[in-house]
């Protein structure tokens, strides 16, 4: 260990880090190529080889000239999957989308258990209420 000095560790370190977050950018950068539907074929393939023959200098001059759009792609890709994932879990725990008329039983049951909680309604009143969903 004497012939590599703790200097040459740390910048071997800090060019390795440089070199790893280099090639995320890259792969975020062909991942929105791909994903970018207003562009034709022909810019993807010029991206790409730009990309890949000079890379540090094609890598910086897409970022710079479409960075705004791939943080608008990627926004309506969360929103997307966020809705697809909303939809899926309604479908899954049985209950109607928001203004599609009545809820589950489960809804009800929850609501009439804030109700008895705050004091809204007696024990009684919870039981027979409770009675009349499950039937």
């Amino acid at each position: 260990m004497d012939d590599y000095p703790l200097l040459n560790v740390f910048w071997t370190m800090l060019w390795f880090f440089l070199w790893i977050m280099w090639l995320f950018l890259l792969f975020k950068i062909f991942t929105d190529i791909f994903r970018d539907h207003e562009m034709n074929g022909w810019g993807k393939a010029g991206w790409i080889i730009f990309c890949i023959l000079l890379p540090f200098l094609g890598v910086l001059v897409y970022v710079i000239a479409r960075g705004k759009g791939m943080t608008q792609r990627d926004v309506k890709q969360a929103k997307e999957s966020e809705a697809a994932f909303q939809d899926y879990i309604r479908k899954t725990a049985g209950t109607a989308p928001a203004g599609g008329g009545g809820g589950s039983s489960a809804d009800e049951l929850s609501r009439l258990s804030d109700l008895k909680d705050k004091g809204a309604i007696t024990e009684e009143e919870f039981q027979r209420a409770k009675a009349k969903v499950l039937s």
